[in-house]
């Protein structure tokens, strides 16, 4: 399974919870010294600008040609800048967000076939109880969460699309953690990572959770 953005603290605790769990992680960021405490949890990892598209794809090729199938995505490319209430809002902080977006569209496309293809496969994002409740100071960000969001309900509606066509039952389940903040929930979200393969993919696909502390 894939960690996008792993070299955070949420990443980290990702991948030490899903390694002891047994899973093959793959960490992917962009630093390959950030990446390095990652290795020693036991994770495989790997340097790309998720947020270009040749790379991604590059980086799916490599992995193939290894003899990965990808059977889940923790996406947790993202940041925080806001404030200055809407006028505040500038097209620089907007493009810096944006990548979170981006690098969730080109890392599913890239791993689709895999994810359709798995007994198993679990797709989750890392969202913001801002969705829900948008400020001015915090417009851009609300934005882009949101369609995050989309995309993530769209990787659902998907998957049950091809269970429903396949004749076969639904395997494979995208779903949206919400936070208010993430510091100090890092370990709960890798709880709930993992415990989303204790589930039926049915109860979780298309599902928005909500944090403890959210």
């Amino acid at each position: 399974m894939v960690i996008a953005g792993a070299t955070s603290a949420s990443g980290a605790a990702a991948a030490r919870m899903l390694v002891t769990e047994g899973a093959h992680v793959i960490a992917v960021g962009r630093d390959d010294a950030r990446l390095a405490p990652l290795r020693a949890l036991g994770a495989q990892t790997a340097v790309c600008d998720l947020g270009d598209e040749a790379s991604v794809t590059a980086l799916a090729a490599r992995l193939h040609a290894d003899g990965e199938r990808i059977d889940g995505v923790l996406h947790l490319v993202g940041g925080w800048r806001g404030g200055g209430g809407l006028p505040g809002q500038t097209d620089a902080d907007y493009r810096f967000l944006e990548i979170g977006l981006t690098a969730l569209r080109h890392v599913t496309r890239a791993f689709w076939a895999d994810l359709l293809a798995s007994p198993a496969s679990r797709v989750a994002i890392v969202s913001s109880t801002a969705v829900a409740r948008p400020l001015a100071g915090g417009a851009n960000y609300a934005a882009v969460k949101a369609a995050e969001e989309a995309w993530a309900r769209a990787l659902a509606q998907g998957f049950a699309k091809n269970a429903r066509d396949g004749g076969h039952a639904l395997r494979a389940a995208s779903t949206v953690f919400r936070v208010r903040a993430l510091d100090g929930l890092e370990n709960e979200l890798a709880r709930a990572y993992c415990g989303l393969w204790s589930a039926a993919a049915p109860d979780v696909n298309d599902r928005v959770i909500d944090l403890a502390g959210a």
